[in-house]
């Protein structure tokens, strides 16, 4: 399948995505902060972040400014994970970020968004190819 990438400062929260994604046959990485996904993104190219807004330190809107400026993140499809329903509005101009899913989650529809961005994601791999 693909390769995803949490960043999640909850711990309980990134090891049930880990359970679910891997069951679902996807490779998983992850960072407990953002600076550290921001490397971990650099360096291991996934096909989707699961990205947390409210993190100590770097939260989700720097990560996002930061992966959105770099030339080898840039077009990685982020989905934002986060108990803040209205922060939606605030993420709602970028292109990458093609999906918001609010905690808690249904881990069913959060592997069916997972899967589908994925596909899509490595169709348009395919075709550019």
């Amino acid at each position: 399948m693909g390769k995803v990438l949490i960043i999640d400062d909850e711990r309980e929260i990134v090891e049930l995505l880990k359970f679910v994604l891997e069951k679902e046959g996807h490779e998983v990485v992850f960072a407990y902060e953002g600076n550290v996904g921001i490397e971990k993104a650099k360096e291991e190219c996934p096909d989707l972040i699961i990205l947390d807004v409210m993190m100590p330190g770097a939260d989700g809107y720097t990560v996002h400014l930061k992966l959105s400026q770099d030339e080898s993140t840039k077009d990685i499809p982020i989905l934002i994970l986060t108990a803040k329903g209205q922060m939606r509005d605030l993420f709602a101009m970028s292109k990458n970020i093609v999906a918001y899913i609010e905690k808690p989650f249904d881990p069913k529809i959060l592997r069916a968004k997972v899967n589908e961005i994925i596909a899509k994601r490595q169709a348009l791999k395919k075709r550019e190819g």
